[in-house]
């Protein structure tokens, strides 16, 4: 089996590397291969590794910058998909790809289950949400998971970002009326290669379509932020922010060019029962990614 993955400097694609290398031949490839802005390089990316799955983590993820760039952000994420689906459709290959939290509002009062109408409020949500239907619109076999609140070892997320400030400021003010649950590079890794093999094996056809993916539990940035800091601060790195120095503040005090979900929490039931799997609790994903950061 021949397994395209695109974006492999990514957070998600870095660990996919690792997940994928036992299913088949995999064929990583990053900007300069394969230019999802494009269409020649993409579609000459796709034929010359003649895969039967493409994996696509490779998105424009510049939330804020968005806003200004629309055309860039709409071709990577809403153009794309749609061309690797048509290839993948001529091939008669899978597609798995990539969403996010950001096609809803974020007003729902529960957790967004996958037939939620979405809504989103800003460039990055819009691009993605044109993206899912891009793909699905062109005939593919395809799986596309949406998650939240990335993570990794590899890679600038927020994590990383607290251990910067904690040990350059006294003080640290941290958003805390948005909630989603963390979830890291390597879950959103290995659920997709489970989800593979699943696919491969099952005799009654591919359960395509959409399905979220995000860890168990919910938090809000502040307690996510809190969580990091302590975990770090007890593993002896130098945090100079005091414990009682992490104030939570509203999201109307940080104004940003994009609106954020205030509620981020997706309903992972659907791909649970589905693939026959259980997913951990935010935490237990993000102390695996901290010992290894803090470690060196």
């Amino acid at each position: 089996m021949r397994i395209l993955l695109t974006g492999k400097n990514g957070q998600v694609g870095f660990e996919l590397q690792r997940a994928l290398a036992p299913l088949g031949t995999v064929i990583a490839v990053e900007r300069s291969e394969c230019d999802l802005e494009s269409e020649t390089s993409l579609r000459n990316a796709i034929r010359g590794a003649e895969p039967d799955i493409i994996v696509n983590p490779a998105a424009y993820t510049a939330v804020d910058r968005a806003e200004s760039e629309v055309a860039r952000a709409h071709a990577i994420n809403a153009v794309a998909p749609g061309i690797i689906g048509t290839e993948a459709a001529r091939r008669g290959a899978l597609v798995v790809h990539y969403s996010t939290d950001y096609v809803f509002d974020g007003a729902a009062s529960g957790w967004y289950d996958e037939q939620d109408a979405p809504n989103p409020q800003g460039v990055y949500g819009e691009s993605k949400l044109a993206g899912e239907k891009s793909l699905a619109a062109s005939g593919a076999r395809h799986l596309i998971f949406r998650t939240s609140w990335v993570f990794g070892v590899h890679g600038a997320n927020f994590a990383k970002t607290m251990l910067r400030l904690a040990a350059e400021r006294d003080e640290l003010k941290i958003v805390a009326d948005q909630i989603g649950a963390p979830t890291s590079a390597a879950l959103i890794a290995d659920v997709t290669a489970h989800a593979i093999r699943k696919i491969q094996s099952d005799r009654n056809g591919s359960p395509d379509g959409i399905y979220h993916l995000a860890a168990g539990g919910e938090t809000s940035w502040h307690a996510y932020a809190r969580h990091i800091i302590e975990t770090a601060r007890r593993a002896g790195l130098p945090i100079r922010v005091a414990a009682d120095a992490i104030l939570p503040i509203a999201t109307a005090e940080y104004p940003t060019p994009a609106c954020r979900p205030a509620n981020s929490r997706l309903n992972t039931a659907k791909l649970q029962k589905t693939f026959g799997l259980i997913l951990p609790h935010w935490q237990r994903g993000l102390d695996h990614v901290l010992q290894q950061i803090t470690r060196g």
